[in-house]
Order: C-alpha cells, then sequence, then structure tokens
C-alpha cells in the first residue's frame, strides 16, 4: 500500500522543483524590475516593501498553484506558469504607470501604496489561477 502511495513520488518533485524554479524566476526577476531591491528594505524592516513583494509572491504562487494541479503535463505546467508570470509584471507595469511615485513611496515605508499594489497583485493572481481551471 505504500509503494503504491510513493509511487506518484517522482512526479510530485519533478512538478514541485519545476514550480520552485518558477517562483524563484519569478522572485529574482521582479527584484530586477522595480526600481529598488525588495530584499535589503525588508532586511532594514520596511514594512511596505515586505507587503509588496510577499503580495507580488502570493500573487504569481495561486495562479503557478492552479498550472500545476491543471496541467496535462510538465511542459504544460511550465508554460502556464510563464504565461502567470508575465500576467503579473503586467500588472506590475500598469500599476506602476497608474500610481506614479509608487515604487519612491514604498521605499520611504509608506504602506498604503505598498497594500494597494498587494492588493491588485493578489486580485490579478486569483483571476489569473481561476481562468487556468480550463
Amino acid at each position: 500500500m505504500l509503494a503504491n502511495s510513493l509511487s506518484g513520488l517522482p512526479s510530485f518533485l519533478l512538478y514541485f522543483c519545476g514550480a520552485a524554479a518558477l517562483l524563484l524566476l519569478f522572485s529574482f526577476v521582479y527584484t530586477r524590475i522595480t526600481p529598488h531591491n525588495e530584499l535589503p528594505l525588508i532586511r532594514k524592516g520596511n514594512a511596505a516593501a515586505a507587503t509588496s513583494y510577499g503580495s507580488a509572491l502570493l500573487g504569481y504562487t495561486l495562479p503557478l498553484s492552479s498550472a500545476v494541479a491543471h496541467s496535462v503535463s510538465f511542459e504544460d505546467m511550465l508554460t502556464w506558469g510563464a504565461v502567470a508570470m508575465v500576467v503579473q509584471f503586467a500588472v506590475l507595469g500598469i500599476t506602476r504607470v497608474a500610481v506614479p511615485g509608487l515604487f519612491r513611496d514604498m521605499e520611504k515605508g509608506r504602506l498604503a501604496p505598498a497594500l494597494l499594489l498587494a492588493s491588485i497583485s493578489l486580485s490579478a493572481g486569483i483571476i489569473n489561477a481561476a481562468a487556468m481551471t480550463y
């Protein structure tokens, strides 16, 4: 019985590692396309940076998890994971244009713009995940 249960372990590891790699890629690119690197700001106690960055990760992880759950193959999961990434970066770009001074205010630790970006990132992630249930 245990052997039967563990027969899916190779697939689990493949999908888990693939999704983790996509999440790391998202994180890397996100911190490069924003005008500041969130991690040093977070280390200094900037709650605005932590809020926006953490929510961006969650906003991406929601559709990524949907891609893992609904994909028909590993390549399909990678493709939809990449689509989810493009959507999140587009949302970030649109928000940046719509809210001038967004990142400057977050660097100063102002929480309101970070909460707005967090809400937008999570909302886009939820819609993105739902759209991937085909």
